[in-house]
């Protein structure tokens, strides 16, 4: 069982939801300076990436070997009707830039193997350009689950919002933009909401929750982790995001020498909120993006066993 440890940058600033429910995405300040940890992390990233270049590891290697994590999580407020289910969870595909519909079928190979229940998709599936997901279309829609596959969008995928969802829905995912969907089993429920990217858009969690009955369990699918501290402050019992990539290149004794806005708190594997305890799950992503490197993090599938605390 692969978790994280929670760190906490000290760039990372929290802007809590105004009254409308909707959240401000923090903005960097021009000309910020990193710290001296950050200099240090970085050059020690470049040194000792660049002996491991030449072997073509962190290129061929690393990247085209998938990690599935398996996880087993107790929750107080999951219906004993759904205890036990297998939820899957996978994220930034970043199709056309360093993967395409070859990699999506060896993703969609080892999903097969688990049989899940569920499935949830949490953003980024291409890098840039909706129709890189065309070729990959018809790999998707062979996975199944008989509690349904959900989507959300990420930072990258606001290209053609029109054409993604058209194409993710014709794969059999429910797309939710500031949306939910309401799952029974046994004469009961959870639901499932999905929030817009903090980064891109206007996440609204008010909106999303809308028509979800009083004391439903709800897993929330938010692109940026470090959203949760908004997040906890709604009725959302489980989070799961991407966004970081784990750093995707990390170092020993140091970690991920960058993470982007958005995940600079949550960054790799299980946490929980201060406040309220929520479990917030970031996977380090199937994919790569700015540069086709990958070194100590290795591209993750996430499979989770749900049970009844």
């Amino acid at each position: 069982m692969n978790t994280g440890s929670p760190g906490t940058s000290p760039n990372h600033e929290t802007n809590p939801a105004d009254g409308s429910g909707r959240y401000s995405a923090p903005v960097p300040e021009k000309g910020r300076k990193i710290t001296r940890r950050q200099f240090l992390a970085r050059g020690a990233a470049t040194v000792f990436g660049a002996g491991l270049l030449t072997s073509g590891y962190v290129w061929q290697g690393e990247p085209n070997w998938l990690e599935v994590t398996k996880l087993e999580l107790a929750l107080k407020q999951l219906p004993s009707a759904f205890s036990g289910i297998r939820l899957v969870h996978f994220s930034d595909a970043h199709l056309g830039f360093n993967k395409d519909a070859h990699d999506v079928r060896r993703l969609v190979k080892h999903i097969k193997e688990v049989q899940p229940d569920i499935i949830c998709f949490t953003g980024d599936i291409v890098d840039s350009n909706a129709e890189d997901l065309e070729d990959s279309v018809a790999v998707l829609a062979e996975l199944t689950a008989p509690l349904g596959k959900y989507a959300i969008f990420g930072n990258h995928d606001y290209k053609n919002t029109e054409l993604l969802t058209r194409l993710l829905q014709s794969a059999g995912f429910v797309v939710l933009r500031n949306q939910s969907f309401l799952i029974r089993q046994g004469g009961a429920r959870i639901a499932v909401a999905g929030l817009e990217d903090m980064l891109k858009s206007a996440p609204d969690p008010e909106a999303a929750l809308k028509g979800i009955p009083d004391d439903t369990f709800t897993v929330l699918l938010m692109h940026e982790p470090d959203y949760a501290d908004t997040a906890e402050s709604y009725p959302f019992h489980l989070q799961l995001s991407g966004h970081s990539h784990g750093g995707q290149i990390r170092l020993p004794f140091v970690g991920a020498a960058y993470t982007p806005y958005g995940s600079q708190k949550y960054i790799n594997g299980l946490y929980y909120t201060a406040k309220k305890a929520m479990p917030v799950y970031v996977n380090r992503g199937f994919g790569e993006t700015y540069m086709p490197f990958r070194l100590l993090c290795r591209p993750e599938l996430t499979v989770f066993t749900l049970r009844r605390a």
